[in-house]
């Protein structure tokens, strides 16, 4: 257990130096009215306090990613938690602060229209329709593994746990943001933090060690490789692109600039921490990868949750645990369906305040959900890793573009981004759901796009160019 509270302090100290440095650079500005104060509409844009807007901004960002990720990472050995660490502290902690802070920038603007503003016209017209499609895997993946989980906790049947979680989801679609998701998310909250906490300590003063040692070889059992996969798999414990279609929800509500570091950066911090706790529980209530993969294969991820939450805290503290990873999904499903309903409303300039004109706009947008759900879960699961992870490699070069016609270091943020474009061209070239081609072949492309990404960034973004830039005073 010690590694993982090395990890753990790494978190947290990392949180106060290179966060604070990230934020040292973005120079926030307590002055500068925000959004929710110029543009208070009563639905979307209403002012909340600092440790509300935190609440709610991790609750929104932490979904199954976290938790699911982390497990199946857990199964390539040790060197998953340092992956959290890095990836919480140098990719996704970055992306979540420049995502949210340049939607403030913006007038809350949603990320298409952030990224456009960088990066041009065209990525902004292909952000629309990729983070919209995004969205609604997030929601409908966020409908089903939710709702397993709480078929098998009860005993009611999935499906009529899959119309409830619509239900709510709808609600919080359509009703203002402090009717329902304002008020239920400190409910939410206290059973998250209870088992955040109980897990590990459970672990620990029950005597349950890390298999098998600190090696940082690849553990697992069925020898699939570590590049890209557990960049690919452990996703919302390091870095999400989902995370930047959320910000923006959070960012139509913050009161001063100078809240950024805390809400945005320190959300993910906080989901990084949850990230490390599943990858611990993963790697040490099962002594093996092979019993680790053998519980995987018998019931996926939550056959995992439901075992380890109701061995270790017994029969009442594991069914608070496994609401405590319930919540998880279902406070991002919710905000996943309500970004998607204002990415459409900003694209068309059209009016949210009304409750009808709400409608317009989710009605279809559920029922494209549900459509969505009736495929195979795995299949979908696939599709929204590739799928998040791209979308964090773009916002990334959009912070860097940001950074670099401003004249600041804009290397913060354009590493992580050539990594996650290696990574995410990587995967796409070997996976089967993209060109099944073999790994010899998949990594040099991969690699070699990611590095002609750079070239073309710095190349467009040279001095020469940044001086007939326009200015989009942010």
């Amino acid at each position: 257990m010690m590694i993982f509270f090395l990890c753990t302090a790494a978190l947290v100290v990392g949180y106060f130096t290179y966060g604070t440095l990230v934020d040292k650079l973005f120079q926030p500005d307590g002055d500068r009215t925000t959004p929710a104060m110029c543009m208070a509409d009563g639905v979307d844009y209403v002012p909340m306090s600092k440790p509300k807007i935190f609440l709610i901004q991790l609750l929104n960002i932490a979904g199954l990613g976290p938790v699911f990720g982390p497990i199946l990472g857990a199964l390539y050995g040790p060197s998953a938690l340092i992956w959290i660490v890095v990836g919480t502290l140098v990719a996704g902690g970055v992306h979540d602060y420049f995502s949210g802070m340049l939607s403030l920038r913006y007038r809350g603007e949603s990320i298409p229209d952030v990224v456009g503003y960088n990066l041009g016209n065209g990525f902004k017209q292909f952000m629309r329709l990729f983070s919209l499609i995004l969205l609604l895997l997030v929601g409908v993946v966020f409908v089903l593994g939710p709702a397993k989980l709480l078929g098998k906790l009860s005993g009611i049947e999935v499906s009529l746990w899959v119309g409830a979680i619509f239900v709510y989801y709808f609600l919080a679609t359509i009703l203002p943001i402090d009717k329902i998701i304002g008020r239920l998310y400190p409910f939410f909250g206290a059973i998250l933090m209870f088992m955040a906490i109980a897990m590990p300590v459970a672990l620990m003063t029950q005597g349950y060690e890390m298999f098998p040692n600190l090696t940082l070889e690849n553990l697992h059992p069925k020898q699939l490789p570590m590049w890209p996969l557990m960049f690919i798999t452990i996703a919302c414990g390091a870095i999400s692109g989902f995370h930047s279609t959320q910000s923006p929800l959070m960012s139509r509500c913050v009161c001063s600039e100078r809240e950024g570091k805390f809400i945005f950066y320190g959300a993910m911090v906080a989901e990084g921490f949850i990230g490390l706790v599943w990858a611990t529980v993963g790697m040490c209530f099962y002594q093996s990868p092979e019993a680790l993969n053998a519980s995987l294969a018998a019931g996926g991820p939550a056959n995992v949750v439901s075992e380890a939450c109701t061995t270790l805290l017994g029969g009442f503290g594991g069914v608070l645990a496994i609401l405590g990873v319930v919540v998880l999904p279902i406070t991002s499903g919710d905000t996943a369906f309500r970004a998607a309903r204002l990415l459409i409303s900003d694209f068309a300039k059209y009016s949210q305040k009304e409750a009808i004109k709400r409608l317009y706009i989710a009605v279809p947008l559920f029922v494209v959900g549900y459509i969505i759900s009736l495929a195979n879960f795995d299949v979908i699961w696939r599709y929204f890793g590739w799928a998040n992870q791209s979308l964090a490699a773009i916002v990334l070069w959009t912070a860097s573009a940001y950074c670099i016609k401003r004249g600041k270091n804009h290397w913060i943020a354009t590493v992580p981004a050539v990594f996650m474009t290696a990574v995410t061209n990587t995967y796409l070239c070997n996976a089967t759901i993209g060109f099944n081609l073999p790994m010899s072949v998949s990594t040099p492309i991969g690699v070699v796009s990611a590095v002609v990404a750079l070239a073309l960034f710095l190349y467009v973004f040279r001095p020469t160019n940044i001086a007939k830039m326009a200015p989009d005073n942010a």
